[in-house]
């Protein structure tokens, strides 16, 4: 869509607000006259107010937005971008509600993290003074809101819970037994890349060694582990037991809190790998189906049926003393509504202790859309969801931690449920950013977090296998970084 920008420069915050509502446009910013569909958005600051209009025009017809704010709130830098970009996006939303476009679940909202926002307007209000807050703000529909809130007061709860020297490790393992239609996750088919995973083990050895020494310098606790990728149980036996041994000899895992390993894709599930992971004190594994529907699965390109999930979560089980998180996702190709409450049922019945119910991402990497496969249409994947919200409550589970990404079906969520004690505290720390997190691995993605002053930095691995092995030195060196870091920023 063509976009025009008048008294501001806010490029970003429109864009956010043109994603959300029409999430198969791009913005351009053409010179000259302003012609053809587009979107003209205006700042002007007055005495007293500070006003933002956005005259849509579309099909050669034109909806006008307006949105304003007291001049006087916007009392430094930061607070006056805040509002400022806020009231562009709420004329833009307005505007494009003027012209028939059907609200959003999340209404005028944007970003990734919804939670954040909610927690901001808990610090003046209680829980549900603050949902009445953000359903009249944001626009946010009742359902979406009390999402929310249910997850933002965990987030709050373990916030509370966390010293300031108290981290996250994540362990990247790039691999899968094949790619699934949906994926662009940095994960390298196991069919083509064999010869490189006991190389990168290698590799991986020397991160491990150099983030070690690192962390244990610093007096950094680990408190949580989350291994993920890929799949890791691509590993085999042997090379998960010497992963896991080094971790235990290199880190003081005294403090650790959970211990958390992706086993996803059932054919790489086996008792003997199921027997490391308890061994070396693993208490929770991903068993993910993401449908139960063997046609979906096949058209997904997953190489195995819903009966093998079942028989996989019964070997978890045989070797206990592990609970499961089993992922779903809502809008697959070829899923339809009826499809996915049979998935719900016969999930719910296996009685795993976390469910996390995503939303198709339509990634620009994936088969998905490269193909331009047929999906479930954007009412179909909201009746899923909110099958999905039904379901899960009346099963006693209820949401711990919520996040949104982009292009999303529908504009919609994701949401992880839990049952009574089983809420992953990683996945928490993580979305809502309340710690520093360390990670190994390909694809390896560090934030270091300074508590209680938003800032934090990132640090990148390299993505791909080969690429991550090759460049080892390089990110094992890197890890001064995080030394800079906490000298200046938190301790």
């Amino acid at each position: 869509m063509k976009l025009y920008l008048k008294g501001h420069d806010y490029k970003y915050a429109v864009e956010q607000m043109l994603l959300s509502l029409y999430p198969s446009e791009r913005p351009e910013y053409p010179e000259g006259r302003p012609e053809g569909d587009r979107a003209e958005l205006s700042l002007s600051r007055g005495k007293k107010y500070t006003t933002s209009v956005c005259r849509l025009y579309l099909d050669g017809n034109a909806f006008i937005g307006k949105a304003a704010f007291l001049s006087e709130l916007a009392s430094d830098d930061i607070s006056r971008d805040r509002l400022c970009q806020r009231a562009l996006k709420n004329a833009f939303y307005r505007a494009a509600l003027r012209s028939g476009h059907s609200r959003p679940a999340w209404g005028a909202l944007t970003g990734v993290r919804p939670g954040k926002v909610f927690c901001s307007l808990m610090q003046q209000d209680d829980a549900d003074s603050a949902m009445r807050r953000f359903i009249s703000e944001y626009d946010v529909t009742p359902e979406r809101a009390a999402l929310c809130r249910d997850t933002s007061l965990v987030t709050l709860d373990i916030e509370k819970s966390l010293g300031e020297r108290d981290i996250c490790l994540y362990v990247g393992i790039p691999f899968c037994p094949t790619r699934c239609s949906y994926c662009s996750f940095v994960s390298q088919s196991v069919e083509k890349s064999m010869k490189l995973i006991e190389p990168f083990v290698d590799a991986l050895m020397k991160e491990l060694e150099a983030l070690a020494s690192t962390v244990n310098s610093l007096g950094l606790r680990i408190i949580s582990i989350y291994m993920g990728g890929g799949t890791p149980t691509t590993l085999s036996a042997e090379q998960l037991d010497r992963l896991c041994t080094a971790l235990e000899d290199s880190f003081d895992l005294s403090h650790l809190r959970e211990y958390t390993v992706e086993a996803g894709r059932p054919d790489t599930i086996t008792a003997k790998k199921l027997k490391v992971l308890k061994a070396h004190g693993v208490d929770r594994v991903s068993v993910n189906p993401q449908t139960m529907v063997d046609s979906v699965l096949e058209s997904i390109g997953r190489r195995h049926t819903a009966q093998d999930i079942i028989d996989a979560l019964e070997k978890v089980r045989d070797v206990g003393g592990m609970a499961v998180n089993m992922d779903l996702i809502a809008g697959l190709t070829t899923d339809t509504v009826g499809g996915f409450a049979d998935t719900l049922e016969k999930v719910i019945a296996l009685e795993p202790e976390n469910i996390t119910v995503h939303t198709l991402s339509l990634k620009k990497g994936s088969r998905i859309t490269l193909e331009g496969s047929q999906l479930p249409t954007d009412i179909e994947v909201g009746r899923m969801l909110d099958l999905a919200t039904d379901a899960l409550r009346n099963a006693g589970y209820s949401p711990y931690y919520l996040y949104r990404q982009k292009f999303m079906s529908g504009g919609f969520e994701n949401v992880g449920w839990a049952k009574q004690g089983h809420i992953n505290i990683y996945n928490v720390c993580i979305m809502e950013e309340l710690c520093s997190i360390a990670a190994l691995g390909g694809g390896g993605s560090t934030k270091l977090v300074a508590a209680g002053t938003g800032k934090n930095i990132r640090l990148f691995a390299p993505k791909y296998p080969a690429e991550y092995i090759s460049g080892i030195e390089k990110t094992c060196s890197d890890k001064q970084q995080i030394v800079d870091f906490y000298g200046k920023e938190v301790f």
